[in-house]
């Protein structure tokens, strides 16, 4: 029995290696509550210097979640580990309640992971093999099938599920022997969820019937993941030369390609996003009615947080914002100002750029707004005022991104367009100019 406890540390001890700062999942349910523990022991019995933080997600879906909450606080004020909760609100349009639920949790993880640390949970073996069924109900091919990997690049670091290789009955008999408490979910008895309908009702006649059947399912999923990584290293130098600095694709590019291809393509890219995988449908869908739409059209297409829109026959892949459009922010210069909604921030930089603008005077009001209504203006490097409508088209810039561009305002006077234009009433001069970065937020 000790052998099977020192296996499960030793598992999870190979998986993090050489990660040192960590972040875990944290539900309070058995499977998460021996990840952490393992941790801790690994931490305080074989002097590893973890650096421990516990994050519970709180999706307000249970009337019990309070106290689930207070029982992981405590848990990790025992266990001397940071503890993290982050209330979330759970979007049911995205995919049914648990994709939903899903999406609101590893929204919340990339909030709260900071450089150098690693995401950590708490999947094992018939997770694993539950997930595969589902994919195979779906009808997902070799990228679906391939289900959870032990390791994969999140944001800009990685996470990790150290438990793959474990069952959930191994799981169990070591918390029971380690003498923990954990959160029994009653929800997880209601089998009118898919995934609680495999585990309560499918996976143990498979069990009984085949006692290995989720370590067999693991290799099929293993080999589903090889074969995607292979296509990965064969297609990514042509995915690479469709794509621009702002990895948007050619059209005319990808239409000389077979639909297979194609399809294999635009799955790809939708990875370099780090974006939920779409579906056979979805696939064709985008191709149908953003890329083959009418010339004149702006077509678009809604996936989750994100929709594909097209522009010069190329194909963008941009988050949905809500832009405050009509709305004034004062900024006083002296500090770098933190744009709404994800809109990126400003700031001012010694060095002279194409956002170089004149200083406000004493009696102007610095203000950022978004939106441009102004019929006509001038701007520097054009002889004639021109309707701004027309100078967007010139200067090339996306109908989606022209709400998004943040205005640099003196009192009511338009002074520029960020990384755009500076009109004539902004141009700088060589004793009164400053410049303004903008650093947007990651896409």
């Amino acid at each position: 029995m000790k052998q099977e406890y020192g296996l499960l540390l030793k598992e999870i001890k190979q998986q993090i290696d050489p990660y040192t700062k960590i972040l875990v999942g944290f539900s309070g349910g058995v499977d998460s509550t021996v990840l952490l523990q393992g941790l801790v022991r690994l931490r305080d019995e074989f002097q590893l210097p973890l650096e421990l933080t516990a994050i519970y997600i709180h999706h307000g879906l249970n009337i019990k979640a309070d106290d689930w909450l207070a029982h992981c606080k405590q848990c990790c004020q025992q266990w001397r580990v940071n503890f993290i909760s982050e209330k979330v609100n759970v979007d049911p349009k995205e995919g049914g309640l648990e994709n939903g639920a899903r999406e609101a949790r590893y929204q919340a993880f990339r909030r709260y992971l900071q450089p150098q640390q690693v995401l950590v949970t708490a999947q094992h073996q018939d997770d694993q093999a539950e997930t595969f069924l589902l994919a195979l109900k779906r009808g997902s091919g070799p990228a679906g099938l391939s289900s959870m990997p032990a390791k994969m690049a999140f944001e800009k670091s990685y996470l990790f599920r150290p438990l793959l290789n474990i069952t959930r009955e191994q799981i169990e008999r070591y918390a029971t022997e380690q003498g923990l408490n954990w959160i029994e979910d009653d929800s997880n008895q209601d089998d009118r969820y898919d995934r609680n309908f495999l585990r309560l009702r499918v996976m143990p006649l498979f069990t009984q019937r085949w006692p290995h059947f989720s370590q067999a399912v693991t290799r099929s999923a293993a080999l589903c993941g090889e074969q995607e990584a292979l296509l990965d290293e064969l297609l990514d130098s042509e995915l690479n030369g469709l794509m621009d600095s702002e990895h948007s694709l050619d059209i005319n590019q990808l239409a000389q390609c077979s639909v297979i291809k194609r399809n294999a393509l635009l799955r790809r890219w939708f990875a370099k996003h780090n974006k939920t995988m779409p579906s056979r449908e979805q696939i064709l869908r985008l191709w149908r009615e953003v890329a083959l739409a009418k010339e004149d059209a702006e077509p678009r297409l809604q996936f989750y947080q994100d929709e594909v829109r097209r522009y010069k026959q190329r194909l963008y892949l941009v988050p949905i914002i809500e832009v405050p459009v009509d709305h004034a922010i004062e900024w006083s210069l002296s500090e770098p100002l933190y744009l709404p909604n994800g809109l990126g921030c400003l700031s001012l930089v010694a060095e002279a750029g194409k956002n170089t603008i004149r200083k406000p005077l004493s009696n102007e009001t610095v203000t950022v707004r978004f939106g441009l209504t102004q019929a006509s203006l001038r701007i520097v490097g054009r002889e004639h005022a021109r309707h701004s409508k027309k100078i967007w088209q010139e200067l090339e810039v996306a109908p989606w991104r022209r709400t998004r561009i943040p205005l640099i305002y003196y009192n009511d006077t338009l002074i520029a367009a960020i990384n755009t234009f500076v009109t004539v009433e902004g141009k700088a001069t060589s004793e009164h100019a400053m410049t303004i970065e903008w650093r947007e937020a990651q896409e």
